[in-house]
């Protein structure tokens, strides 16, 4: 693993605890560290401050009244953090919803743990290079 990997937060936002687990687990097997994980929408906003996370996990479905896309949209402008959606939402509209919140990616659950690391590397590419210019 390259040193820029060991150092990369990853905050995971999902609603069900035993998937986040598992999430969490998969994410350090490929050597990032994850300070957190949360399952709701003002609970990521303020981990993502309190983190300072370089990259967020976000569930589209999670508890209380703020999904996980009017959180992803809150996180960007605050603090311009990337968002990577895991989810198990399929819908038309959910897709078009989180489109607008300009994602780094949309990975479907169940995923590949490979297909998981491709999307985290390119967004953690995409977002030191915006932050170079």
């Amino acid at each position: 693993m390259d040193e820029k990997m060991d150092k990369t937060k990853i905050l995971v936002v999902e609603d069900q605890t035993i998937v986040a687990l598992n999430i969490k687990n998969r994410l350090k097997n490929l050597g990032y560290a994850v300070p957190n994980t949360v399952v709701s929408g003002k609970e990521a906003i303020r981990e993502a401050e309190l983190t300072n996370a370089d990259l967020v996990l976000m569930d589209i479905m999670l508890k209380g009244d703020m999904d996980g896309i009017e959180a992803a949209r809150i996180i960007k402008s605050r603090f311009g953090i990337p968002i990577i959606y895991l989810t198990a939402c399929t819908d038309f509209e959910n897709f078009e919803r989180a489109k607008l919140t300009d994602p780094e990616g949309y990975i479907l659950k169940p995923f590949k743990e490979e297909d998981l690391c491709k999307n985290i590397e390119i967004a953690l590419l995409k977002s030191r290079s915006k932050k170079k210019k």
